[in-house]
């Protein structure tokens, strides 16, 4: 069910701590992108969502689609830090062996309700949760954090356009605009902008907000009204945002092992010394 929008930041820095300590141990995960989308994931599921983490299935659950699937270090450790299952466990399994815990994220582990990975994909699975409420004659809402790389998906667009055409108001798209991708920035790779206006020319109320202001994101979200058309809400953040030395920083979209330096550093940074 829902919680009150107190203590968020406590949360935000617990989750980057086991994003950190996850993707070290593991020698293997996307820091930068996982670290960029925390306050989004802190505002859906302790504030935003209709969940209850001792009934994962609940049937009237709000949904949610990890479609930055690479980000699966953010959303594993969102979802240990609501009770959905141990933060210890998490941390040690975190793509082990026979683990739940994939990088690029399973439905196998609890609270996870569609696997991902494969970018682009997200936007339409969730016009597809959004259609079978109301198939089901259901109130829950379908939420999608998309990255702005995805953007240049041609899916996005093709889910974009079916959302729109069946009036999913109830659709809600949060893309976690943190302007970098692998091999560039969005912009230089393929550029994306100008995005606001292209999500308008198809339908979609389309809102701003400061990705890392979890006031402001929240009340964004409950400012939507159920007009007949879908949202899509472009978060401004920064990739690597937390550790000083990753923010902005393209060394860090994938892990790297870390020099002694580096690991100090982001230790008393994210105060696990």
């Amino acid at each position: 069910m829902h919680t009150k929008a107190t203590g968020l930041g406590f949360h935000s820095r617990e989750i980057r701590k086991d994003i950190f300590r996850m993707i070290t141990n593991a020698r293997c995960g996307h820091m930068g992108g996982s670290l960029s989308c925390v306050e989004l994931l802190v505002s859906l599921y302790f504030s935003v969502m209709n969940i209850d983490p001792l009934q994962p299935n609940w049937t009237d659950r709000d949904r949610f689609v990890n479609s930055k699937g690479h980000a699966t270090a953010a959303y594993y450790a969102t979802l240990a830090n609501r009770g959905y299952f141990s933060r210890e466990e998490l941390v040690n399994l975190f793509i082990s062996v026979s683990s739940s815990f994939e990088e690029h994220g399973s439905r196998q582990g609890p609270g996870v309700d569609i696997s991902t990975g494969s970018l682009g994909q997200g936007i339409s699975v969730g016009a597809g949760m959004a259609l079978s409420a109301r198939l089901m004659e259901r109130d829950f809402r379908a939420f999608v954090l998309a990255g702005d790389g995805e953007c240049q998906e041609g899916q996005i667009w093709e889910g974009a356009l079916f959302a729109s055409h069946y009036k999913l108001d109830n659709l809600i798209v949060l893309i976690d605009r943190n302007g970098q991708q692998v091999s560039g920035t969005t912009e230089q790779i393929m550029a994306v902008e100008p995005l606001t206006e292209k999500w308008k020319s198809f339908s979609w109320d389309v809102f701003s907000v400061n990705g890392h202001d979890i006031r402001e994101i929240i009340a964004c979200i409950h400012s939507l009204n159920r007009n007949g058309k879908p949202k899509v809400i472009i978060a401004h953040t920064v990739k690597g945002k937390g550790v000083s030395f990753m923010e902005h920083n393209l060394d860090f979209h994938s892990f790297r092992a870390l020099t002694a330096d580096e690991l100090k550093t982001a230790s008393k940074e994210l105060g696990l010394q």
